[in-house]
């Protein structure tokens, strides 16, 4: 029997946020953008995420309408590639705005063979906690949904430990992507979730600050433990396939009595990393042209064009993406892309 989604995701995966693929003048290039689900599947990514920050939020303006395309033709692609291949695949949504538009995307998504949505809440932020619940409630009633604590610093809003434990008893909520970059708050959605008595929400790190410490903490609190079982993140988004390596290893040593020191070295050099290509020098003002400036020098992008060709990489991030590609070369999967890029390009 084929295993069910919610069990693969409990499991803990490597589920990239998928970024979108655009020519130099901004034009969609399908051809890459239908690679790039090719190289998530066979660097061991065990889902995707579409339509959320990486695939840029713009997609959704009147002026490019490449929301419910790129979310069609990810399906597409996933569905050629599981026709052969029947291993077990998270296919999630971004929903963002309000609750009419998020439900309008969900209910598409849903239809495009999604199984999951990601609920952004920047469209509520400036709402009062009862009313995101209601939202959250709202949406969770057209597709299973995964929380989303996003920083303040990309439009998200700090969300108390009552909003989460709440948000926990809604039904359909099948798992939270844990992004505030604060240790604080990540401990308050652990707690909450925890609290609720809920075993069956899945928690996944989006914090691409502290990857290897998320994933390899034991959080316990009234002598019962939880642990955060994979990640759903941008910086996942490159070098996929030294990303699972990694978590299998995680994964392995988190059954050990005692973890490793080199671990903390590990992530130490995984955030510094993720401080060049995410631009937190700036603010995170160069994320997106970040990630697809890696994709762009490995050939897995045409450009590191983005919607608003006003995004662009910050002064001096280039110089430290190569800084980073240098003294990090573990962290990087140049040699599996080279061997298999034509292969992923063919149309």
């Amino acid at each position: 029997m084929a295993m069910d989604w919610r069990t693969h995701l409990a499991q803990g995966q490597v589920i990239p946020a998928c970024p979108l693929m655009l020519d130099s003048d901004g034009r969609w290039n399908q051809r890459y953008q239908r690679a790039i689900v090719r190289y998530y599947l066979d660097a061991g990514g065990g889902g995707l995420a579409v339509g959320v920050h990486s695939t840029q939020f713009a997609i959704r303006d009147p002026a490019h309408n490449l929301f419910e395309p790129i979310l069609r033709l990810v399906s597409e692609t996933l569905n050629e590639i599981q026709a052969t291949d029947t291993a077990p695949f998270v296919r999630i949504a971004g929903l963002c705005g309000e609750t009419n538009q998020a439900i309008r995307e969900a209910e598409f998504a849903l239809s495009c063979g999604y199984h999951a949505g990601l609920l952004s809440l920047s469209a509520v932020a400036a709402f009062e906690e009862s009313k995101i619940v209601e939202h959250c409630r709202q949406v969770a009633r057209h597709i299973p949904i995964i929380g989303f604590y996003l920083q303040p610093a990309v439009g998200g809003r700090v969300l108390s430990e009552s909003f989460w434990r709440r948000f926990a008893e809604i039904e359909q909520v099948v798992a939270i992507k844990i992004a505030p970059f604060n240790r604080y708050q990540t401990i308050d959605v652990v707690r909450a979730v925890m609290q609720s008595g809920r075993d069956d929400i899945t928690l996944y790190t989006g914090n691409d600050d502290n990857i290897i410490v998320d994933l390899l903490t034991r959080f316990e609190f009234g002598g019962e433990t939880r642990q955060i079982a994979g990640g759903l993140l941008g910086q996942w988004g490159v070098w996929t396939s030294q990303a699972v390596k990694m978590l299998r290893e995680i994964q392995a040593v988190r059954l050990q009595r005692d973890i490793p020191a080199q671990w903390l070295t590990k992530n130490i050099a995984l955030t510094d990393a993720n401080a060049a290509v995410f631009d937190a020098a700036n603010g995170f003002a160069g994320c997106i042209p970040g990630i697809m400036e890696v994709l762009r020098r490995q050939g897995l992008a045409p450009s590191n064009r983005c919607l608003n060709p006003h995004e662009v990489l910050s002064p001096g991030q280039a110089k430290e993406l190569d800084r980073v590609s240098r003294v990090y070369p573990e962290l990087t999967d140049d040699l599996f892309v080279r061997e298999n890029l034509s292969r992923w390009l063919e149309t």
